[in-house]
């Protein structure tokens, strides 16, 4: 369901997975609709979906808008399917708990498309953390930079998007951090600041932002510090980083050239660097894939700690600045993207 670029993206890893059947294909654009058929030529094709009732379904798969998500993982999770969906899972905490309470009360596996989760990259990261080679992880940079921006309205729109470069590109940098850490502690204190065109948002501002800077200190003490934007000036195509500070060393994951999928891994002990991955990784489809495999084994609900814990976090920000989001309407699958 949705079949703009991200979504016929992960059409094209399942397809080349060779791991399910896709029956059914979901979205309103009638372009795009079509470039997936020539994916998956034999799948039935809709416009809509008022329900799942009458297809033969175990999963579906959801890259509509993000105001969308909610309801439609509702939905399909009521129907008693497997859900597997683009990243923000939901548009604040709230509505991300109803859908994992909506998941565990049916038994049905939920996963979200945090992707970066399945570079070998970011898994070389965590294993550093994870081996005590840097010692307690105290501080982070967080950076995602992004020369570009989304060309679709929905984008733009507090009521589907949820917010700006924060949800779209900082939900990723939160949701590695916490994965590489290996834990998702509370979050004791949130500052950050909004800009929509070089300008501040504030009071109860209807624009989205394109730049977000903040900090979060989580209940162990650890420092994130965050930077995104969208349409950004740096001399590159994107700049994404996580660089960490630890108690015996230092370590960080960084794109490479401005590239949006090849990274590196390094490590570092005062001026000496040591390089734990760099080169060719074709990660794009892998966390889907993996979703699809787990579903092969069962439908069961198996918890993703983090979901919730990475939703709060936005959350925190979001509401430590003056440029509070007017309460979010809900939405349902009759929005047009």
């Amino acid at each position: 369901m949705g079949l703009g670029w991200i979504g016929r993206a992960r059409l094209k890893a399942l397809v080349e997975a060779d791991l399910v059947d896709i029956p059914l294909l979901v979205e309103p654009n009638l372009d795009a609709l079509q470039a997936a058929r020539a994916l998956v030529p034999d799948a039935k094709a809709l416009e809509k979906l008022e329900d799942f009732s009458g297809h033969d379904l175990d999963g579906v798969v959801i890259a509509t808008p993000s105001g969308l998500h909610a309801a439609g993982c509702k939905r399909a999770l009521e129907a008693g399917l497997a859900v597997f969906c683009q990243k923000p899972l939901a548009r604040n905490a709230a509505e991300v708990a109803s859908i994992i309470d909506a998941a565990r009360a049916v038994d049905r596996l939920l996963r979200v498309d945090f992707c970066y989760r399945h570079t070998r990259a970011l898994v070389a990261l965590r294993e550093a953390v994870s081996s005590g080679s840097i010692g307690r992880v105290y501080a982070a940079e967080l950076t995602f930079h992004n020369a570009y921006g989304p060309d679709k309205a929905w984008a733009h729109d507090r009521e589907l998007a949820g917010g700006g470069c924060l949800i779209d590109l900082g939900v990723h940098l939160i949701d590695a951090a916490f994965w590489v850490l290996g834990a998702t502690p509370a979050v004791r204190s949130a500052r950050a600041s909004f800009y929509a065109r070089g300008q501040a948002l504030t009071g109860f501002s209807s624009a989205v932002e394109d730049s977000a800077l903040g900090q979060l200190e989580l209940e162990d003490s650890t420092a994130l510090q965050l930077a995104c934007s969208w349409q950004a000036s740096f001399g590159d195509h994107a700049k994404i980083a996580i660089v960490l500070q630890g108690t015996a060393g230092g370590a960080a994951f960084e794109n490479i050239n401005g590239s949006f999928f090849d990274f590196s891994c390094e490590r570092f002990h005062g001026t000496a660097r040591e390089v734990l991955f760099r080169g060719e990784d074709d990660w794009g489809g892998r966390a889907i894939v993996a979703f699809a495999a787990e579903l092969a084994q069962s439908p069961r609900f198996r918890p993703d700690e983090q979901l919730l814990g990475v939703a709060r976090a936005l959350d925190a920000l979001y509401a430590s600045s003056s440029a509070k989001a007017p309460r979010l309407a809900p939405t349902t699958l009759r929005a047009t993207p």
